[in-house]
């Protein structure tokens, strides 16, 4: 079981690869890769750091502690009828975004998010909805 707050079940849409450093990449890879591979994976949503922020880089502000990041995290499970302490494999995760978000959600939900202006988290919710899943990472 993984745990994750709520705006990384939208980051996991758009992961391509990239990130904050080497370590953060090889971690958000490894996680991404499991829920592509095993949709039946089960997570546990939480409030405020979770196993992606383990590896954020430590260089200065830890920005997984920011005010505007648990906003956005409450946002989004709350656009998506999901509660902090909730299990549910990520293949539930996939179809409520399905039945519940849209593409052009991410400019409003995300709209601090620094990665925002690469539309790959627009992207992926499209890939959602086509029922691709998560997308390989090469």
């Amino acid at each position: 079981m993984y745990k994750l707050r709520g705006h990384h079940l939208f980051c996991l849409l758009g992961y391509r690869g990239m990130g904050y450093s080497q370590e953060y990449v090889e971690n958000m890879t490894r996680l991404h890769q499991t829920l592509r591979n095993d949709p039946k994976t089960l997570i546990l949503l939480v409030s405020g750091p979770d196993q992606l922020c383990e590896k954020y880089p430590n260089s200065g502000e830890y920005h997984c502690q920011d005010d505007q990041i648990f906003d956005r995290d409450a946002n989004i499970l709350e656009k998506m009828n999901l509660k902090i302490g909730q299990i549910l494999r990520w293949e539930e995760i996939e179809s409520r975004i399905r039945k519940q978000v849209i593409p052009t959600d991410i400019q409003v939900v995300c709209e601090t998010c620094s990665w925002r202006s690469y539309g790959v988290c627009e992207e992926g919710i499209r890939e959602i909805h086509d029922g691709k899943g998560l997308r390989e990472i090469q």
